[in-house]
């Protein structure tokens, strides 16, 4: 059959028809995202390339590095500045307590932050900011004080109080700071994203800290860092400050947060009604034109007394810390079993690694932190301290192997099996190091802490993003908004994150005279009895969603 030019014409429909059908088309699909957008509260944030979510996790990169550098020169530099045993207890429980207190607030006024750049993005600056100023003073408090007071005395005083608050500073902002960074990736990621996002954030941070810990091995006395500075402290410091400081600024510049609020509602409705599949920012978006008919036809359209865009800072003008408490206390009761198995989990791991370099030295090698320097003992207790901190590393390196192979094991075993195994191997481990403390068993065990450390960083945290998920569907259902609910993602972040400074202090009241009773082998004792209580309280109590 030919086909002429005037009945191939013909056989088209007229280009105003086109035209009209394209509009026709476009605005059903405007009015399609509308009320999507109207119904949910939310668009789904599109799926995040994976150089983006290496790019996020580089937070806990840093932090875990800077963590690692503490462990390993707190304790030398305390007792270079002559601080008491006495004051001992007091450094590490003023961080915690803080912490317990104010984290839940933090998380609530991060919910409710209007700020431009995004809701969580200035805490996570503003805690970073504080970290740096904490290491700072605790490496070089002693420096810094001699160079402005001359007096022998008054400089010894003033050492030990610089370094203590720089203790304080650098414990109190690096545990607070996991928090908001937590829910800043589940604000800007979909339900799978976030899982990677989760993993990648295991990784990074075992790949910290086994990092921190080999910057601490390297004798830098007898490079040219340590002949240009005054002492070895400064030099881990010029280090630990320089990838801090990268790894933040990467960061923050990986994913794009939403504010909550803006004084131009018109871009504000544009960021929440743009399709997910557009890799534009908004801000080019808005630049070029796009979508504004959008925003006048909708706006145009819209009942009296009706407004498209929910403002909610009257909302954050309204919170107060008697409605935080009240939000916390009204938690459902499967959130709240979940920061109990998160208690377990961390009072067990902190009971093991916080006195970890000790029991190697004292039990694994029978020396004696109290003997003379120059006796064998003590020479002993250091080579154990030593072999400890490579302990240490192999379970940071152990957590970077692990969280690659969670995701292998998730479709088989869900998160319910990853959960209950993280807490038995760690229980099971623990247990046989404090039955037979052997140096070689010993160090091929600790690769169980890095299982630990691991499930401790996901497995809670992919929880509280299951619940917020099954929140939202029925909330769908019901035909209610999914921003009605007066509880956030960063409020049970940081109930999650008051675990952790929770069970510090419950150790550093009652591990510390066990310890000063019985020795360092209670220590390991103790965190393999309370993963194995954790096992059966992870395996009845906590939910899943199916």
């Amino acid at each position: 059959m030919t086909l002429m030019k005037e009945s191939f014409h013909g056989a088209l429909p007229p280009s105003s028809e086109v035209a009209r059908a394209d509009m026709a088309n476009t605005r059903e699909k405007r009015e399609v995202l509308l009320q999507s957008a109207m119904r949910t509260g939310a668009v789904v944030p599109r799926k995040r390339a994976v150089g983006r979510l290496v790019m996020h996790s580089m937070a806990m990169f840093g932090r875990e590095f800077c963590y690692a550098v503490e462990a390993a020169f707190v304790t030398p530099v305390l007792l270079s500045v002559g601080l008491p045993k006495s004051l001992y207890s007091l450094v590490w429980l003023i961080s915690p307590i803080l912490g317990f207190v104010l984290q839940p607030v933090v998380g609530s006024a991060s919910d409710h932050c209007s700020c431009r750049w995004g809701r969580r993005r200035p805490y996570i600056l503003g805690l970073g900011i504080v970290m740096l100023l904490g290491m700072a003073l605790y490496l070089n408090g002693d420096v810094m004080v001699s160079a402005f007071i001359g007096e022998r005395n008054k400089q010894r005083t003033w050492a030990i109080v610089i370094t203590m608050l720089g203790v304080v500073l650098f414990d109190f902002a690096a545990d607070f700071i996991d928090g908001p960074i937590k829910a800043y990736l589940f604000d800007v990621c979909s339900h799978q994203d976030k899982e990677k996002g989760l993993h990648y954030h295991a990784l990074f941070t075992g790949l910290g800290g086994a990092l921190g810990y080999l910057t601490g091995a390297v004798d830098w006395g007898q490079t040219v860092l340590g002949y240009s500075l005054p002492s070895e402290f400064q030099v881990i410091f010029f280090f630990a400050a320089f990838v801090f400081l990268i790894c933040l600024t990467v960061h923050l510049r990986s994913i794009p947060e939403v504010p909550l609020s803006y004084e131009d509602e018109e871009t504000k409705f544009l960021l929440e009604v743009t399709e997910s599949y557009k890799y534009s920012s908004i801000e080019e978006e808005i630049k070029n034109g796009c979508l504004k008919s959008t925003y006048t036809e909708i706006k145009a359209a819209a009942k009296p007394g009706e407004c498209a865009v929910t403002s909610r800072a009257e909302e954050q003008r309204q919170m107060t810390l008697k409605s935080l408490l009240k939000t916390l206390l009204s938690m459902p009761s499967h959130y709240r079993y979940l920061c109990v198995s998160h208690l377990f989990g961390w009072m067990a791991f902190l009971s093991n690694m916080l006195f970890f370099t000790d029991f190697m030295g004292q039990v694994v090698y029978q020396g004696s932190p109290y003997a003379p320097h120059n006796s064998t003992l003590y020479l002993t207790y250091r080579t154990g301290v030593e072999v400890g901190c490579w302990g240490l590393c192999i379970n940071a390196i152990s957590s970077s192997v692990y969280s690659y192979v969670q995701n292998i094991l998730l479709p088989y075993i869900g998160l319910k099996g990853l959960y209950f195994i993280g807490y038995l191997l760690f229980g099971l481990g623990t247990g046989l190091i404090g039955l037979f403390p052997n140096v070689y068993s010993t160090l091929a065990l600790c690769s169980l802490f890095g299982i630990m450390s691991s499930t401790l960083y996901t497995v809670p945290f992919q929880l509280i993003a299951e619940y917020h998920r099954e929140e939202e569907s029925l909330k769908l259902q019901d035909g209610e908004q999914a921003g009605e609910h007066g509880r956030g993602k960063g409020i049970d972040c940081a109930a999650l994150t008051c675990m952790v400074q929770l069970a510090q202090i419950i150790l550093g009241v009652g591990l510390g005279l066990l310890v000063g009773v019985a020795g360092s082998v209670v220590t390991v004792i103790s965190a393999s009895t309370v993963a194995l209580i954790g096992c059966f309280f992870v395996a009845f109590c906590v939910r899943y969603v199916e």
